[in-house]
């Protein structure tokens, strides 16, 4: 049987490995958990959009789909589907579980998976907008980056940044106001975009390189003619231009910025993203120390209000009330600190806006409000 004492450090022993056990597994699950997150995040297939919506019915003018959080999202978006787009108004209807919108073009069968488009058109400026542009070759580090580069009158040039996941189309919606304002429009890719060359590790940076493509438009900008630059970064797009402004050795050339629903801060966004997917935000920092490992970031370089860019030029930021992906609070706390940081910023918020859909909510007023910042940028232009 073997003394008391034998048996006591027989079970300490079992006990103590038993703790060593499910420590380990605990661990290597919360670790799972953060590779898991900092897949969603880092790796561009997990960014590129799907069809996550279904077309139910179609009728004069109208389509109807089956309801979710964005079919229901209020203005006008894109209606995509694998071959096909069309554009998609108000809500005329919505009821059992079924939304009805205004439709301009055709809609494909009932049953067939679709997406609703912030940027409302794929294609390019003059199938979109009837506008003439170039394809045009931006030089990088990493080799030529595709672009569009919409011609105007004006010595400074708008460089137009998209978010994660996105396409330069996104540029499409606000194209046509800087058009009438006489700005050359560069609308930009960058690493590890359709098209474009991959990063050496194939993953997103967050900003982190990507603002180096952003130099590389704003050099190619000045190289064809441009005086200066006005930066127009959409989400992610944001960080890059936020990172280009600390950052980069042209970030002087920049007289102004636009940045509508920007990343002002990768944490605060990740908190968000956890809280609508039910994961306890205490996991944040597992997914940030996954990222590190394997993309080399240092996440509080993104935070903006605590720090801030050297170059800090009159900006237009935007946000949508209901973002339900970057979080609206981190541009309200932008907004609030900017006159303690010497950051002359104009502050618009878009109620019942989704995430980059203030124009699509509201084309005149956003249009309005670009309008008026441009004229206060680029008179002299």
């Amino acid at each position: 049987m073997g003394s008391p004492n034998v048996r006591h450090g027989r079970r300490l022993r079992i006990a103590l490995i038993s703790v060593a056990v499910v420590s380990a597994l605990l661990s290597a699950g919360v670790l799972g958990v953060g590779w898991y997150y900092s897949g969603q995040l880092l790796e561009p297939d997990q960014a590129r959009p799907g069809h996550p919506d279904t077309i139910v019915g179609s009728g004069d003018n109208t389509v109807t789909l089956a309801e979710s959080r964005i079919t229901v999202q209020p203005g006008t978006w894109g209606l995509v589907w694998p071959g096909g787009e069309a554009r998609v108004g108000r809500v005329t209807d919505r009821a059992a579980g079924a939304v009805t919108r205004e439709l301009t073009g055709t809609a494909p069968p009932a049953g067939t998976k679709v997406r609703l488009e912030t940027s409302v058109w794929t294609s390019d400026p003059k199938a979109a907008l009837g506008l003439d542009y170039e394809d045009v070759a931006v030089p990088t580090e990493l080799g030529d980056m595709p672009a569009w580069l919409v011609p105007g009158v004006a010595r400074t040039w708008v460089v137009a940044v998209h978010g994660r996941g996105g396409t330069r189309a996104e540029s499409l919606r606000i194209t046509p106001t800087l058009h009438r304002a006489g700005l050359p429009v560069l609308a930009v890719t960058y690493r590890n975009d359709l098209g474009a060359p991959a990063s050496p590790d194939g993953l997103f940076h967050l900003g982190d390189t990507e603002w180096r493509d952003v130099e590389a438009a704003v050099r190619y900008a000045l190289d064809r003619g441009a005086r200066d630059v006005l930066l127009y970064g959409w989400s992610m797009g944001g960080a890059a231009v936020g990172q280009f402004l600390g950052r980069s050795e042209l970030a002087g050339k920049a007289v102004g910025a636009v940045l509508d629903a920007p990343v002002t801060s990768w944490t605060k966004t990740l908190e968000l993203q956890s809280r609508n997917r039910g994961v306890p935000t205490q996991l944040v920092p597992v997914a940030e120390l996954v990222s590190d490992w394997r993309a080399d970031l240092e996440f509080d370089r993104f935070d903006l209000v605590d720090h801030p860019p050297a170059h800090r030029p009159p900006t237009l930021l935007v946000h949508g009330a209901a973002d339900g992906t970057v979080p609206v609070q981190g541009s309200r706390d932008l907004a609030e600190a900017s006159t303690r940081l010497d950051w002359p910023l104009t502050y618009v918020e878009a109620p019942a806006a989704e995430h980059t859909a203030a124009w699509n909510v509201d084309p005149t007023g956003y249009e309005r409000s670009v309008t008026d910042f441009l004229a206060s940028r680029t008179g002299g232009s």
